[in-house]
């Protein structure tokens, strides 16, 4: 995984590089032209593509940083073009400097946008700390760049998108390619920003995290699977986990499928599901492997799991209410892990006394909906700031917070938060998150007995990213248009499968 920063986290990072380490602004700024001008180099597939370059600068760094991309465009013998936009009075002294090397080397400069038919344009009017609605001429200018039938590259983010939340501030420039400079920015992997971004390169331009700083983001990667442990040869059914399943109602047994089998495929040992006895017969059928409970002997269920599913498909009767209250509170007094999920949240929600019940071994999975229940904020509220959302939950309640959207956002109390970035539309369907739950469990199964630290946040992270990996590779077998959760859980089980293939592969054996 890798560290991603907030907007105020960016500027302190760049500050100490130039005032601690001595190194000077100018020259951070060249290494940022030259990785961008790298990135485009590598995709030029076309004369056509390149037959006229814009680089439109603001009048801070980062417009800097476009003068100084033209300038070697044009050293390298591009037909490239600086325009100009913002107060000349307003100009940064890295601007001012990078304008007159530019103009020692004759890059051209223009005053009018529509007179050429540029072929590509390079966005560097703002940086990563706009914060505002992007207004006036500079509205104007993007307005049209976006209109313009070329290829879009946006120098660090493109102008117009939060880089903390990934909002649209008004308008933002649709760019193709985005190259990001030393860390991922937030922003730029929440939507809308992460849709404006297009592809996302981060560049190393010198930039490092100081020492003994505490990372509160991380962005988590697909290589991160590999901190999965593998399961003990001397193990055994009971050794790789029990997860209790608490849910369906009467006649509604789909819910519960899909989260016990997310939790076989995600590596628990053992599944018994707390059901209505209506359920029997079809869980039976289509699902031999679990056990089940159907009486009211909750205390021996309880004492036979690990880890508890509460809530997909248990609806919101009185009947259903008493049920999770009862395992909540057995959970509490325990310590057990605990998913709580769907119905279970909005029974929460209806019943905000039971949040004394909650703690670090309760894992809240709301959607923006279940989200909105359970903390009073409106929709558009929560996805204005994601993050910040799942934080203040997390911190509230004293649990771990998987807020579940098109970029799932995970935080553990103390407000260190994970993103993922696997997923796709395809995932969209009903009973992706019933299976989201079980493999959540499935996970902590996994990390029952190991040795090695890993915090419960951590966990639940990778257990957001196994379902993502799945997911893609379901869409990649399947499609997007006609997945179905039960994909998901065949990808789970084929994304574990192909790491122990190739640590195996790697050992040789």
């Amino acid at each position: 995984m890798k560290q991603m920063v907030m907007c105020r986290e960016m500027k302190a990072l760049d500050g100490n590089t130039i005032e601690q380490m001595g190194v000077p602004s100018c020259v951070l700024m060249e290494r940022a032209a030259l990785k961008v001008v790298e990135q485009m180099e590598t995709r030029f597939c076309s004369s056509k593509q390149v037959e006229k370059i814009l680089c439109v600068c603001g009048s801070g760094n980062n417009g800097g940083d476009g003068v100084a991309i033209a300038r070697i465009l044009h050293l390298h013998g591009y037909d490239t073009a600086i325009y100009l936009l913002g107060n000349p009075d307003h100009r940064t002294e890295e601007l001012k400097r990078q304008l007159m090397i530019a103009a020692n080397y004759q890059v051209p400069v223009v005053n009018n946008l529509e007179a050429e038919e540029y072929t590509t344009i390079v966005d560097a009017i703002f940086g990563v700390g706009l914060t505002r609605p992007v207004q006036g001429i500079y509205r104007e200018v993007i307005d049209v760049l976006n209109q313009k039938r070329a290829w879009k590259v946006a120098v660090d983010i493109p102008s117009g998108v939060d880089g903390n939340t990934g909002a649209e501030l008004g308008t933002a420039f649709r760019a193709d390619l985005t190259v990001t400079f030393a860390f991922p920015k937030a922003g730029l992997w929440m939507y809308p920003g992460k849709k404006l971004a297009g592809q996302v390169v981060v560049a190393d331009v010198g930039i490092y995290g100081m020492q003994d700083e505490q990372v509160r983001q991380w962005l988590l990667e697909e290589s991160d699977i590999r901190q999965f442990p593998a399961k003990e040869p001397d193990g055994n059914k009971g050794t790789f986990g029990k997860v209790l399943v608490v849910a369906g109602s009467p006649g509604m047994c789909g819910a519960a499928f899909l989260s016990a089998s997310g939790a076989f495929a995600s590596g628990a040992g053992m599944v018994r599901i707390v059901t209505a006895e209506a359920n029997r017969i079809p869980l039976q059928t289509m699902l031999p492997e679990a056990m089940l409970t159907c009486d009211s002997d909750f205390q021996k269920a309880f004492d036979w799991g690990d880890i508890l599913v509460i809530g997909p498909g248990i609806g919101t009767t009185e009947e259903a209410a008493a049920k999770v209250h009862w395992f909540l509170e057995a959970a509490h007094h325990s310590g057990k892990p605990v998913v709580l999920d769907a119905d279970g949240l909005n029974l929460l929600a209806q019943h905000p006394k039971w949040k004394k019940y909650l703690g670090t071994h309760v894992i809240l999975t709301p959607h923006i909906g279940e989200m909105s229940r359970l903390t009073g904020k409106t929709v558009s509220e929560i996805q204005s700031d994601r993050i910040g959302a799942a934080r203040e939950l997390a911190s509230e309640l004293g649990t771990i917070c998987v807020l579940k959207d098109a970029c799932t956002v995970i935080s553990a109390p103390g407000g260190t938060v994970w993103i993922s970035p696997a997923g796709n539309p395809g995932m969209a369907t009903a009973g992706s998150g019933d299976v989201l739950s079980g493999i959540l469990a499935g996970v902590e199964a996994m990390f029952l007995h190991s040795t090695g630290e890993i915090s419960h946040g951590e966990k639940a992270a990778l257990g957001v990213l196994l379902h993502g990996v799945a997911g893609d590779l379901a869409a990649g077998k399947t499609g997007m248009a006609g997945m179905k959760a039960g994909d998901i859980i065949r990808g789970a089980a084929e994304v574990l499968k192909n790491k122990q293939n190739t640590e195996i592969s790697a050992d040789g054996r």
